[in-house]
């Protein structure tokens, strides 16, 4: 690592980057600007940013005569709603942590990080109670389980937990709360990584890398918000804190609008038509369902400005698909690790047209604060317009290590090397800054000594009108070590054959690079954040429960 140096102290004051501060500013400055809003099918709940302030201190009031203190964990089981927001800025605010739980884990692996983490206190929504019931039996270091919108009496706690509901909770308290000076150094809030191998990992964010990613997230070269726009977080607030969008709407003033449970095609296209916000967040899996909605019934969404999607890489054909509608949809590139926007796909100045799709199907460019490099098999750089290699990250929120509790044994240290980030993500990195990710390190097909690169495969797949998704693995070979299956899901009523789809490829793959396994499939297995779950696939493929076709 470089050293550094402080040749002359500046004169500037040293006030701390604290999520108090934020939250002051935005429920100050925007009280009766910004708005955040619960989006249902029945009915829109409002509350203007001066309100969620009001609302943020009834909580942290709550928490406060609870026995919770600075430093204590407060997780959250809870859709992307007002509630959810609240807790947001109230937990972090009073100088303790939140800890967004991934309710779509399995329920062993929820006991598990809510116990790593310790949690002290549970928010739940009433409609996840029986998600939450099958994990808080074997949870160590739960007291208190608050619920939204629900009957607490649902919840099967162990002996000794308290109930509380949420509503009664906050209105026996006071609306003023003193906000705590806190170290920015300070652990803000916590993620688990998704668990894909071996336990999930946490990831403890301090409150100055919140800061210093929010701007980010609002800058031009970012995801440009700022107080004319409605931001429609689609990606769950339990996900990488929503990709950085909420407190990138309080830094800027941007309204949020919610949309709770409601994340299938229909209402997400009721919400569009009612709401009409500016910009959203989602992974290409919620898009490619809302373009083919929209293609069966057509709707103006020409009113975003334009979509963030990432979590995996975006189908060009998805992409020109929502151009078609009116909307850029820019990639975006991070993990929990990063907090997690890493590097966005816009095209450099003056591209426009057909030039531009070479960068925008690309992961894009790092953001100022992240620096980036490609390591090869031998722990070589790889040099800018080189080889592929391992992309590895480094930055103010960009994690350093993987949380572990006072006295136990560090998890996952060889994913950091000299102060380097390992993503296990393989890439290539242009002359001029675009990085491009050809495959997880564990999901590149290796043929006859030679790379297949399974994400090139499943989007020229996708790209043929007949398909509505594809996942490609490595499967094992005695000739060449391991060749390509693709499984692949067809539009509701299309046709294709396998002969057709591996013509489609010819143009754009060597003749020894093109799959000769299919299979067909009702449903893409997906992991708790939408991503394709490979793992899954090879373990249908070993125990021979897919139906493959060999050509």
């Amino acid at each position: 690592m470089t050293e550094r140096i402080l040749p002359l102290a500046s004169t500037m004051q040293d006030e701390h980057l604290s999520l108090a501060t934020l939250l002051r500013h935005a429920t100050t400055w925007y009280a009766d600007a910004g708005e955040v809003a619960t989006w249902t099918p029945e009915k829109t709940t409002r509350m203007s940013f001066g309100e969620l302030g009001r609302e943020a201190a009834r909580l942290a009031n709550a928490l406060t005569a609870l026995g919770v203190v600075p430093g204590d964990r407060v997780g959250t089981f809870q859709w992307n709603n007002n509630e959810h927001m609240t807790a947001y800025v109230a937990i972090p605010a009073m100088g303790s942590v939140l800890h967004t739980i991934n309710i779509r884990l399995f329920p062993d692996q929820i006991t598990y990080i809510a116990n790593h983490a310790a949690d002290r206190v549970i928010i739940t929504d009433g409609s996840l109670i029986p998600q939450l019931n099958a994990a808080i039996g074997g949870m160590t270091t739960i007291e208190h389980v608050i619920v939204v919108d629900g009957h607490k009496d649902e919840v099967e706690a162990p002996s000794g937990v308290q109930l509380h509901d949420y509503r009664d909770l906050l209105d026996a308290q006071a609306d003023e709360y003193d906000w705590p000076e806190i170290d920015e150094r300070a652990a803000a809030a916590a993620c688990y990584t998704s668990g894909t191998t071996g336990d999930p990992k946490g990831v403890m964010y301090s409150h100055r890398s919140i800061w210093l990613h929010s701007t980010a997230v609002c800058a031009s070269y970012g995801l440009g918000m700022g107080p004319n726009d409605t931001v429609l977080p689609i990606v769950p607030m339990f996900h990488a804190m929503s990709w950085g969008t909420p407190f990138g709407a309080l830094m800027s003033g941007a309204s949020l609008i919610l949309p709770d449970r409601y994340l299938q095609p229909e209402p997400m296209t009721r919400l569009l038509a009612e709401e009409r916000p500016t910009i959203s967040a989602a992974v290409p899996a919620v898009w490619i369902g809302i373009v083919n909605h929209l293609d069966a019934h057509p709707q103006d969404i020409s009113h975003l400005r334009h979509i963030a999607c990432g979590g995996s890489a975006v189908p060009l054909s998805l992409a020109k698909a929502l151009d078609r509608h009116g909307v850029q949809v820019v990639q975006a590139w991070g993990m929990t690790e990063t907090s997690p926007l890493a590097s966005i796909a816009w095209p450099p100045r003056g591209v426009t047209g057909e030039e531009a799709w070479a960068y925008r199907n690309t992961q894009g460019r790092f953001f100022p604060g992240v620096q980036g490099r490609l390591v090869d098999d031998l722990g070589e750089v790889v040099p800018a317009g080189g080889e592929q290699g391992e992309v590895q990250v480094r930055g103010p929120w960009v994690t350093g290590s993987y949380y572990s509790p006072e006295g136990s044994e560090p998890v996952g240290a060889d994913k950091f090397e000299g102060g380097w980030l390992r993503t296990g993500d393989i890439g290539k990195l242009t002359a001029d800054g675009y990085v491009t990710l050809v495959d997880r390190s564990k999901d590149v097909i290796k043929s006859g000594g030679e790379w297949i690169s399974s994400v090139e495969l499943e989007n020229e797949v996708m790209a043929h009108p007949a398909v509505l998704e594809a996942v490609a693995i490595g499967v094992p070979d005695p000739k060449w070590d391991e060749r390509p299956l693709v499984a692949v899901v067809l539009q509701p009523g299309a046709e294709v054959t396998i002969a057709e789809l591996q013509e489609h490829l010819g143009g754009k793959f060597a003749k020894w690079q093109i799959p000769d396994n299919w299979a067909f499939i009702a449903e893409v297995p997906k992991t708790s954040v939408g991503k394709f779950d490979k793992k899954v696939l090879r373990a249908q493929h070993a125990a021979g429960d897919l139906s493959v076709v060999h050509e």
